[in-house]
């Protein structure tokens, strides 16, 4: 709203729109024309793709609410994650083609989820429609949209746009997944993961600070919350992404700790990726949990081990909160 009102929502909507001439909108800079619909390395073109978009009541207590959190779940994805538990919506892009919508489309969507209640417009895997995101927010602002936005993602994300996205995005969610490129390489399939998605996690961080700005109803307005999902045999490498996250972002940089890892997509099926043929167990989630305590992180929250089995889809709207503050936890 501040970008509308000094005239600069425009402008930055554009610059962003001009890196998809020759592709540099996520960190595998494959060049393609997207503007004359060329089909990029993530299998998208001009136009965002939405699979699906509604009141979400899976996410942590802060963006959930009692009506749920406005969530838009985009088609495809820059990451080919083989585990991926939305791999019908992120990797059948054939099918996703199908579900292209308009700019003024995607505002609408938007305006809608704020007429339903909700707390927030949340992008979900937003990075390869980062442009096309911003375009529809400067037309859902122009039309009335006064809700938080925000951005949901794999972290493989470009630098340079997450700058141009200063002020237009309200709360960062990313995932950091990986400590290890080779893992980010072999079970993602994007080269350098560590090293893109720490370098935009700490863009992120710069814009945000440590601090989370909550209302008057505990609901969250503004803040970097980091998700790190617990992976089968440490795949992950999560006391290395803790100790980065300490050293390099401090302490009070919230987080949160998520135990809904199921098999899926060809992890289920695979032989190659039999170290995430399973769920994790819960000697694996209460040494994670562990960490948090020992590494003295002081912000966020930590999902239960039971709760977590449910799995979280796009249609997911259990109201249940598997959720807890890491305070707690700590305090205990």
């Amino acid at each position: 709203m501040k970008l509308l009102k000094k005239g600069t929502l425009r402008s930055r909507v554009e610059a962003l729109e001009a890196l998809l001439e020759s592709c540099t909108v996520c960190p595998k800079d494959c060049g393609n024309d997207r503007l004359r619909d060329e089909i990029a390395a993530c299998y998208s073109g001009r136009l965002p793709i939405v699979s699906s978009y509604t009141a979400h009541f899976g996410e942590e207590p802060c963006l959930s609410g009692t009506h749920g959190a406005g969530n838009i779940f985009f088609g495809n994805c820059n990451l080919r994650c083989v585990y991926c538990q939305n791999y019908q919506i992120s990797q059948t892009w054939k099918e996703q083609r199908k579900n292209e919508v308009t700019h003024e489309r995607l505002a609408e969507m938007m305006l809608e989820l704020q007429d339903r209640g909700c707390h927030n417009v949340g992008f979900v895997s937003p990075t390869h429609f980062a442009p096309q995101m911003a375009r529809a927010i400067l037309i859902a602002a122009e039309r009335g949209l006064r809700l938080p936005i925000v951005y949901n993602t794999n972290a493989y994300d470009s630098v340079e746009v997450l700058r141009l996205l200063d002020g237009i995005v309200d709360i960062y969610l990313p995932d950091l997944k990986y400590a290890d490129s080779d893992a980010g390489f072999q079970y993602s399939k994007v080269r350098d993961y560590a090293v893109h998605a720490r370098a935009a996690i700490k863009e992120m961080h710069r814009q945000m600070g440590d601090e989370l700005v909550f209302d008057e109803n505990g609901l969250l307005r503004r803040g970097l919350l980091i998700r790190l999902l617990v992976l089968p045999n440490d795949i992950a490498g999560l006391e290395e992404n803790l100790r980065w996250i300490r050293a390099e972002l401090g302490p009070r940089t919230a987080i949160s700790l998520m135990a809904q890892y199921y098999a899926t997509n060809k992890a289920a099926a695979d032989a190659r990726y039999i170290l995430l043929s399973r769920r994790i167990s819960e000697g694996e989630w209460f040494q994670a949990v562990s960490l948090l305590e020992d590494l003295g992180m002081e912000e966020g929250f930590m999902q239960e081990y039971e709760s977590a089995s449910h799995y979280y889809r796009p249609d997911f709207t259990d109201k249940e909160k598997p959720f807890k503050d890491i305070r707690d936890f700590v305090n205990t």
